[in-house]
C-alpha cells in the first residue's frame, strides 16, 4: 500500500506536474487530503471572504501510472474513505442559487464516526463521503483544480463514494492522477457552493485499461452507470452527457441510436452535479442508466 501525504498537493491539473508517486496498474494508493480550503477555516468566525482563495481545492497527487498511455482508460476504485471529526459550510460571496437571500456565514459541523452529521443541536442526518475533485492531466493547457473539464477535476459528483469505479480518460504517458475535495455530505447541485468540507483519507485502487476509449468521466456503482459532462451552459452540459451515454448503449446494447434515445427516455436520468450559478464554475450533469440483467457491461 502506498501512502501520500496531503502537502504533495496541486492546485492545477497539467502534464508539466511532476508525479510525486509511481505506481504499477492494480497497485492500490492511500490518498491523504486537505479540505477545499486547505484547512484555512477552523471556527465559525473564519470566514471566506479572509482565506487565500489560492489555495482553495488542493488535489493530492499527482500519481504517474506505469503503462497509461493516451487513448487509454484510468479505471479507480474507490476502496474506503473516512473523514475528520468535523466539517465546514460556507457561503461563496456573489456565488450560488440563494446567495441573494442570505449572508456571509461559516458553520461548522461535527461528523461522528464518519458517518452522522450534526448540522445544529436538532438536525442530524447520515452522511455519505464523497470526493469532490478527481482527474487525471490534459493534453493541452492547464485546468486549475477547482473547474471541471473531459479530464475530470472539480466535477463534485455525490455518486464518487466508497465502493463506485471512476473511469477516466487517458491524455498523457502516466495519466498524471490527483484527487481532493472530499466531503462528508453534498447535496445534488451544491446549490450553495459548499458540501461538508472536510479532510480525509481515500483509499484507492488504480488500474489501467487498454483497447478502449471514453471521451469524458464515467462513473459505475453497485446499480447504475453514469456519464459526465460540464459546460457553463446548463442545456449543453445535458446534451453532452446524454450523448455519450447514447453512444455506449448503442455500441454494447446492439441499439439504434433511436432506441438508444427511446431506453434513456424512460429508464434514465438527468442529475444534476454541481449547478451553484452564479458562479465562474461550469455546470455539472450527470447522465444515469441502470444496470440492466442480461445486458454487457459498459466496461471491462
Amino acid at each position: 500500500m502506498h501512502y501520500i501525504k496531503r502537502e504533495e498537493s496541486i492546485f492545477q491539473f497539467s502534464k508539466n506536474n511532476k508525479p510525486i508517486l509511481n505506481i504499477k496498474s492494480g497497485e492500490s494508493v492511500q490518498f491523504q487530503t486537505y479540505d477545499c480550503f486547505s484547512n484555512q477555516i477552523t471556527k465559525e468566525s473564519d470566514l471566506v471572504t479572509a482565506i487565500d482563495f489560492s489555495k482553495v481545492n488542493p488535489a493530492t497527487g499527482p500519481v504517474y501510472v506505469e503503462g497509461a498511455e493516451p487513448g487509454d482508460i484510468l479505471r479507480v476504485e474507490i476502496n474506503d474513505i473516512t473523514v475528520r471529526e468535523w466539517g465546514v459550510i460556507s457561503t461563496l460571496p456573489e456565488m450560488g442559487t440563494l446567495i441573494h437571500r442570505a449572508e456571509t456565514a461559516t458553520k461548522i459541523v461535527p461528523v461522528e464516526n464518519s458517518s452522522i452529521a450534526h448540522f445544529n443541536d436538532r438536525i442530524h442526518f447520515p452522511v455519505n463521503p464523497m470526493i469532490g475533485v478527481i482527474g487525471v492531466a490534459p493534453a493541452g493547457e492547464d485546468v486549475p483544480t477547482g473547474h471541471p473539464g473531459d479530464h475530470g477535476g472539480n466535477i463534485d459528483n455525490h455518486v464518487i463514494t466508497k465502493g463506485s469505479i471512476v473511469y477516466l480518460p487517458v491524455n498523457v504517458p502516466g495519466a498524471l492522477f490527483a484527487l481532493g475535495d472530499v466531503h462528508a455530505s453534498m447535496g445534488d447541485g451544491e446549490i450553495g457552493g459548499t458540501g461538508i468540507e472536510i479532510s480525509g483519507e481515500v483509499k484507492k485502487t488504480i488500474s489501467v485499461i487498454k483497447g478502449k476509449t471514453i471521451p469524458r468521466p464515467m462513473v459505475e456503482t453497485a446499480e447504475s452507470w453514469y456519464t459526465v459532462a460540464s459546460d457553463h451552459d446548463l442545456q449543453t452540459a445535458i446534451r453532452v452527457a446524454s450523448e455519450d451515454m447514447q453512444d455506449i448503449i448503442s455500441e454494447h446494447w446492439d441499439l439504434s441510436n433511436t432506441d438508444a434515445y427511446l431506453l434513456m427516455s424512460v429508464a434514465g436520468d438527468v442529475q444534476m452535479c454541481q449547478c451553484c450559478k452564479p458562479s465562474p464554475v461550469e455546470v455539472v450533469t450527470r447522465f444515469r442508466i441502470p444496470k440492466i440483467e442480461n445486458m454487457p457491461r459498459f466496461i471491462d
